[in-house]
C-alpha cells in the first residue's frame, strides 16, 4: 500500500492557521504597561475605600464615645446640636457597631444596630455559581443594600435613619423569632422596625411604626423610605443572568408590570402593593398591606463589559412615601428573600409568581396551564432526572402536535400534486396575472384543496415554540442540575474554553447548541424541497425557493451564535424537538401519505360538483373580479 504523506501546501496551511491563533492570543494579552496601570488603579481604589471606611467608622463612634449614661443631661445637650430629638438614641449602650442575627432552616439574617436594617441575607440551601462552589447565595452583604427613612424633624432638621443607632430586643413567640429595633427619642418615644421570622419560611414580617413622635417629627408631609440594592452575580454567565434581572411591581388591582429595561431607567408609578428586585433565579420583595401612593423606581445596568464587570448585575433603587395617620407612622409590611421559583412564589398566594416572565397572552397560558404542570409532574412526581424529564416532556409535546404536523404535510403533498397544473396555468395566462390568479383559485376549489391549509397548522405550533423560549430560562428546577456533559442545565454547557473572546458568541463552545443547529439544518433540508414544490413562484412575489435555500444555512448559524450562552436545557429541548419532528416527517412522508392516492383523489374531486366557496374565497374572488373590471375600464379610457 502507498504510504499517506502531507504535501507542502497542507504543511504551510497548518503552520499559517497555528500562527494566526498564536497572533490572536498574543493580541488579546494585556501589555506590561496596561497591567501596571490596572494594578495601580486597583490599589488606589482600595486605598480610597479603606480611608472612607475608616472615616465612616470614626464619625460613627465619636458620639458614642462621649455617651456614658443613658439620658445623661450633659450628653443630650451636646448631641442635640446635631441630632435634635433623636440625641437620646446616641446615649444608649446599644449606640455602637453591633449586630443581631436571626435564622431558620432556609435563611440567615443579620441586622445592624446602626440603621436597624438587614446588612446580610444568606440563603442556606443554595450555592452560587455552581453546585459544589462552597459559597452560599448571599442576596445582601458588604453594604450592597441600604434601607433608609429620611426624617424631617419639627425643628427643621433632616436626619437619615441609616446613620442613627437603633436599640435591639430579641424575643420569641412560640417558634417565631421577633426582633424589635427602636430608634429612640425618649424612653417611650421611638421609630420601630419589627422583624418576625417564622420557621422554614422565606417571608419575614416587617412592621414600621412610630410612637410619641408627633412632636419630634414634622408630620405635615410623608416620610421618604428609600430601598437600594446592588444585586450580586450568582450564576455562571453574568450576561445571561443580567438579561433576567429587573424591577417588577404590583398595582393594587393585582396587575403586574416591570420598570423598563436599558442602561438606566426611571419610572414613577402609583398605588403599588409590592416591589420586587428580581434577579435570574432569586428575588428580594418588599410587600405592604397599605399600597404606597407613589413609588419612584430606578434601575441601572452595571454590566458594560462582561469580561470586566463580573461582580454585580443591576443597581435597583426605590423611593416611597410613608404617610402619617393621626400623627404617627404605622405600616405592616413583609420582606421576601428567596428563590424565584414559580411554585414557591405561588404558595404565598400574593401574586409573587407573576414576576416570573412566562410570556404574555397565549404564551403565558401555555406555560402556566401545560408546560409547568407537565414538567413538574415529570420532574417532581415521577422523580425523573431533569435531563430525562426534558426529553420525555419534549416527546409528549411533539406527539400531541403530530396531527397538526400531519395536516401541514398533507396540504404540502396536495399542492405538490397540483404544481404541474398550476405551472401550466401560469404559462397560459402569462400576460394576464389577474386571470391566472382567478383560474388558480378555481383549480383549488375544483380539486378540493385549500392553499392556506399548510400555513394554519404551522401557525398553531408557533405559540408553543415561543412559550418554550420563555419557560426553560425561567425554570428554577434546572438550576445546577446536570445531564450528560452539562453540569448545569440552566446555564451554558461549555465543552471547550477558548483563549479569546468572539463578539456575540463568547469565549467557550457549547455542545447542545451545535447538536440543535445540526438537527435544524437536516430538518430544513428535508422539508425545503417539498415546500418549494408545494408553493410555485408567483409573479411579483419574492422567490421563496431562494429564500428557503438561504434559511437552511442562516437558521442553524443563528442557533449556534445566540444559543451558545443560553441555558443547556433550552438547547436540549430544541435538539430533541427537531429530532422528533424529523422522525415524524419521515414516517408521514414514507408510510402514511401516498402521493398516488392523493393524485387519484384530486382527480376524482374534479369530476364532482365544486364545493361551495368559503367566505374568504368568495371575498377574494370578488376582489379579483373588481380589479379585473377596473383594469378593463382603464383600457377603454
Amino acid at each position: 500500500m502507498e504510504e499517506k504523506k502531507f504535501d507542502l501546501n497542507s504543511i504551510i496551511g497548518f503552520v499559517l492557521i497555528f500562527g494566526i491563533l498564536i497572533w490572536i492570543m498574543y493580541q488579546n494579552q494585556p501589555s506590561d504597561k496596561e497591567i501596571a496601570a490596572e494594578k495601580a488603579k486597583k490599589e488606589l481604589i482600595a486605598k480610597q475605600e479603606a480611608q472612607a471606611k475608616a472615616d465612616k467608622t470614626k464619625t460613627a463612634v465619636l458620639p458614642v464615645a462621649a455617651a456614658t449614661t443613658p439620658g445623661d443631661t450633659v450628653q443630650l445637650a451636646q448631641l442635640q446640636k446635631t441630632l435634635g430629638g433623636f440625641a437620646y438614641s446616641a446615649t444608649l449602650p446599644s449606640a455602637k457597631e453591633g449586630f443581631t442575627t436571626i435564622e431558620n432552616e432556609k435563611i440567615k439574617l443579620k441586622i445592624a444596630n446602626k440603621g436597624g436594617y438587614i446588612v446580610e441575607a444568606t440563603l442556606k440551601e443554595f450555592k452560587k455559581f455552581e453546585k459544589n462552589s462552597g459559597q452560599l447565595v448571599e442576596l445582601i452583604k458588604d453594604n450592597n443594600a441600604n434601607l433608609n427613612i429620611q426624617l424631617q424633624t419639627a425643628d427643621n432638621r433632616t436626619l437619615n435613619s441609616k446613620d442613627l443607632f437603633f436599640e435591639p430586643t430579641l424575643t420569641k413567640n412560640g417558634a417565631d423569632q421577633i426582633l424589635t429595633m427602636r430608634l429612640k427619642a425618649g424612653a417611650n418615644e421611638f421609630l420601630e422596625y419589627k422583624y418576625v421570622l417564622k420557621p422554614n419560611d422565606y417571608l419575614i414580617g416587617f412592621d414600621v411604626r412610630s410612637q410619641g413622635l408627633n412632636k419630634v417629627l414634622n408630620t405635615g408631609k410623608p416620610l421618604d423610605l428609600q430601598w437600594d440594592l446592588k444585586t450580586y452575580r450568582n450564576e455562571k454567565s453574568i450576561s445571561y443572568e443580567n438579561r433576567y434581572a429587573e424591577i417588577y411591581y404590583e398595582h393594587e388591582d393585582g396587575k403586574i408590570n416591570y420598570a423598563g429595561l436599558g442602561k438606566h431607567e426611571e419610572e414613577t408609578v402609583e398605588k403599588v402593593s409590592f416591589i420586587a428586585y428580581k434577579q435570574h433565579f432569586f428575588t428580594s420583595i418588599l410587600v405592604t398591606d397599605k399600597p404606597f401612593t407613589t413609588s419612584k423606581l430606578e434601575s441601572t445596568n452595571l454590566v458594560n463589559d462582561e469580561k470586566i464587570d463580573t461582580v454585580f448585575t443591576k443597581q435597583f433603587k426605590t423611593n416611597v412615601p410613608l404617610a402619617f395617620s393621626n400623627g404617627e407612622i404605622d405600616y405592616k409590611m413583609q420582606w421576601y428573600f428567596g428563590p424565584a421559583d414559580y411554585k414557591v412564589l405561588k404558595s404565598y398566594d400574593k401574586n409573587f409568581q407573576k414576576i416570573i416572565p412566562l410570556g404574555w397572552g397565549i404564551f403565558g397560558w401555555i406555560n402556566r396551564l401545560i408546560f409547568i404542570p407537565l414538567f413538574g409532574f415529570l420532574s417532581s412526581t415521577i422523580g425523573l432526572s431533569l435531563g430525562i424529564a426534558i426529553i420525555i416532556f419534549t416527546i409528549i409535546i411533539k406527539l400531541a402536535m403530530s396531527p397538526i404536523t400531519y395536516k401541514s404535510f398533507l396540504s404540502q403533498a396536495k399542492m405538490k400534486v397540483l404544481r404541474p397544473e398550476i405551472t401550466e396555468l401560469g404559462e397560459k395566462f402569462k400576460k394576464d396575472p389577474m386571470k391566472k390568479q382567478q383560474e388558480t383559485m378555481k383549480l383549488y376549489n375544483k380539486a378540493g384543496v385549500n392553499p392556506m391549509a399548510g400555513c394554519i397548522p404551522a401557525l398553531i405550533q408557533l405559540p408553543f415554540m415561543y412559550a418554550s423560549f420563555q419557560f426553560f430560562p425561567s425554570a428554577f428546577e434546572l438550576r445546577q442540575k446536570g445531564f450528560l456533559w452539562a453540569d448545569d442545565l440552566s446555564s451554558f454547557d461549555a465543552v471547550v474554553k477558548l483563549p479569546f473572546y468572539i463578539p456575540l458568541y463568547g469565549d467557550h463552545i457549547s455542545l447542545f447548541p451545535i447538536l440543535a443547529a445540526i438537527a435544524i439544518f437536516f430538518y430544513m433540508k428535508m422539508t425545503s424541497g417539498d415546500q418549494q414544490m408545494a408553493a410555485p413562484q408567483q409573479e411579483g412575489m419574492p422567490d421563496m425557493a431562494k429564500m428557503m435555500k438561504i434559511m437552511i444555512y442562516v437558521s442553524p448559524l443563528m442557533m449556534l451564535i445566540f444559543f451558545n450562552s443560553y441555558g443547556a436545557g433550552l438547547s436540549l429541548y430544541n435538539f430533541i424537538s427537531n429530532l422528533i419532528t424529523i422522525g415524524i416527517m419521515y414516517v408521514i412522508k414514507n408510510y402514511i401519505v401516498d402521493s398516488d392516492k392523493i393524485h387519484a383523489q384530486i382527480q376524482e374531486n374534479k369530476l364532482k360538483e365544486p364545493k361551495k366557496q368559503s367566505k374568504f374565497q368568495q371575498r377574494l374572488q370578488e376582489v379579483m373580479e373588481q380589479q379585473e373590471a377596473a383594469k378593463a375600464q382603464n383600457k377603454k379610457k
